[in-house]
């Protein structure tokens, strides 16, 4: 008789990643957060509100509500407001390549590269504004390109997915990038110590030498001084003054 193969259970979902799952997932750290998922794990720790997503809106609110069995409250004016969903449009002639919006972009939609023009690829772009404030040249406008739509109206769950899995894999490739960097400045690091160390090695070879040829040289002087002293007891007569021998 054939045995079924057992199928293992998927692993529960804990309090944190239910809320997560409800967020828009624009990481734009209006919350208050650095990202999406640590205000979901405040709020399921009781340490952070409900309405503090903007992006969200009121019907994000309400859905937080639901889910934790609490009445919804209005979203807190402190956090921002709800709003159409923007889209970061670089001024491509303005650009001067600098990078920065690149670094600050949590979904990587920005592309270029150092000294050339960026552009933003709107698909991705979840209308965070982290790329405004560091552009030195002012180059970036945030356009409205949902109109009256806001909160989840202006978003959809299959965008919050991509823009989740998009600063996910940001987040790792970050990590990855970060421990290679460090791994390669031990590396360095180390290298440079070993060649200090062979410096020194040899350094203390050159002293070991020099303190061999100053004991040869001084065991030589001795020997002479010796064998002077062992020919002067000898012979006496020698040792006497040439006016001593006329007289």
């Amino acid at each position: 008789m054939l045995m079924k193969p057992a199928v293992s259970k998927p692993a529960s979902k804990s309090l944190a990643d239910l809320i997560e799952d409800i967020l828009p997932q624009t990481q734009c750290t209006k919350c208050g957060y650095p990202a999406c998922r640590p205000y979901a794990e405040a709020i399921a720790s009781g340490a952070a509100d409900i309405n503090q997503c903007p992006p969200g809106g009121a019907e994000g609110v309400r859905r937080l509500a639901q889910l934790l069995g609490k009445p919804a409250i209005p979203l807190n004016p402190a956090n921002g407001l709800e709003r159409g969903r923007p889209v970061a449009v670089i001024d491509e002639a303005l650009c001067i390549g600098c990078t920065l919006c690149i670094q600050a972009c949590p979904v990587d939609a920005i592309v270029g590269a150092a000294k050339q023009m960026h552009t933003v690829l709107p698909d991705h772009c979840t209308g965070c504004d982290l790329c405004v404030a560091p552009c030195p040249v002012d180059c970036i406008a945030m356009v409205n390109v949902t109109g009256t739509r806001t909160g989840w109206n202006a978003w959809t769950q299959e965008q919050a997915d991509t823009a989740r899995a998009r600063h996910d894999f940001r987040t790792n490739r970050l990590r990855r990038e970060k421990a290679e960097n460090d791994a390669r400045l031990a590396a360095k690091a180390d290298a440079k110590l070993k060649n200090v160390e062979a410096e020194v090695s040899v350094t203390e070879q050159e002293k070991a030498e020099q303190a061999r040829k100053k004991a040869i040289i001084q065991a030589a002087i001795a020997r002479a001084q010796k064998k002077k002293e062992e020919m002067a007891a000898a012979h006496p007569d020698n040792a006497s003054s040439p006016k001593q021998k006329r007289d």
